[in-house]
């Protein structure tokens, strides 16, 4: 069982790891709301820098997996924070030893948005302008889409790439909405891309609560009392969305993209799920759908990317693996 503080009153105070930016900030109050509303527990934010906030390379060559994850965590297991929030796409797919994902909550809006100049959407954007992204899928599905746009590469937070736009460095940005939405700078939004223009990253829009396996508090363990905070959906896709990535062998730098709904069938609720592979200049891509049941989302994650597989996406994905087999981030 791990040593922890407690407040004034002897009741425990819930240290919440969290990045520093204004994003993962209101991330991860929202997720210590939750904790104090649905488990009656006081928290305090314990801010974490993160090789991602210091490192400005492209993230393929600071390796991509876990670079906004692995400082956070070792704050978790070092003892020094009791949860860790995460944008659940960083999380790499591999579990780590002696770490929980104790909950998903309900999650946001998993769509990709644009945010372009004088409230363009990407069709009415002239060919040649400038659109930036920190993202390989979302520069592959860019090109894909054939419109002659020129994809810039950036780094930094949300603000700083609305800046880019607002200065007339870049025509537009593409930025996950939830993040936009949580900020709330979703008013700024020209476009929210249907996913049959862009696949979102796996797992966006959703959050990751992770604490230490064997953390008791009051007798019970502490992953099981955060259960409360998961919604059963959101984990769902998730999970399915994850285990897409998982079974390509997909690293931080590979254009992979997997969208999950739950949506009413016949017989009761169904998951559906798509995904795409492509190669970094979009020209290739091998994109499929499946339909399975919720309670094997994971399951239905595998399946689907066997026959991806099958169809060429390893070859796809030979140039873009990461080592510790971690999300792309977006």
């Amino acid at each position: 069982m791990t040593t922890t503080s407690t407040g004034a009153t002897g009741t425990r105070t819930l240290r919440v790891g969290t990045r520093a930016s204004r994003l993962a900030t209101t991330q991860s109050q929202h997720v210590a709301d939750l904790v104090t509303e649905r488990l009656g527990l006081p928290t305090e934010l314990v801010e974490v820098t993160t090789e991602g906030d210091v490192n400005r390379a492209p993230l393929a060559t600071i390796g991509g997996a876990g670079v906004f994850v692995g400082a956070l965590r070792a704050a978790l297991l070092e003892g020094r924070v009791d949860v860790a929030v995460h944008s659940l796409k960083d999380l790499p797919t591999a579990p780590e030893p002696g770490v929980a994902l104790a909950a998903v909550p309900p999650r946001e809006d998993a769509r990709d948005a644009v945010v372009a100049r004088d409230g363009l959407t990407l069709g009415e954007l002239p060919a040649g302008s400038r659109v930036g992204t920190g993202s390989p899928r979302r520069a592959a599905q860019l090109g894909a889409l054939g419109l002659g746009l020129e994809v810039v590469a950036i780094r930094g937070n949300v603000d700083t790439r609305l800046g880019k736009v607002t200065s007339g460095e870049l025509d537009a940005v593409v930025l996950a909405r939830a993040g936009l939405a949580r900020i709330g700078r979703a008013d700024e939004v020209t476009e929210v891309l249907d996913p049959l223009q862009m696949l979102p990253a796996p797992g966006q829009g959703a959050l990751a609560v992770e604490c230490r396996a064997d953390d008791v508090h009051e007798g019970e363990h502490l992953s099981a009392l955060l259960a409360s905070l998961q919604d059963p959906v959101a984990r769902a896709t998730v999970d399915a969305e994850r285990a897409v990535l998982a079974a390509l062998e997909a690293g931080c730098s590979a254009p992979v993209g997997a969208l999950a709904d739950v949506v009413e069938g016949e017989d009761g609720e169904e998951l559906y799920l798509r995904a795409v592979a492509l190669s970094g200049d979009g020209a290739v891509e091998i994109r499929r759908s499946a339909v399975g049941d919720p309670a094997d989302a994971a399951g239905l994650g595998r399946r689907l990317a066997d026959e991806m597989l099958a169809d060429g996406a390893a070859e796809l994905m030979q140039d873009h693996v990461s080592p510790d087999n971690g999300e792309q981030r977006a």
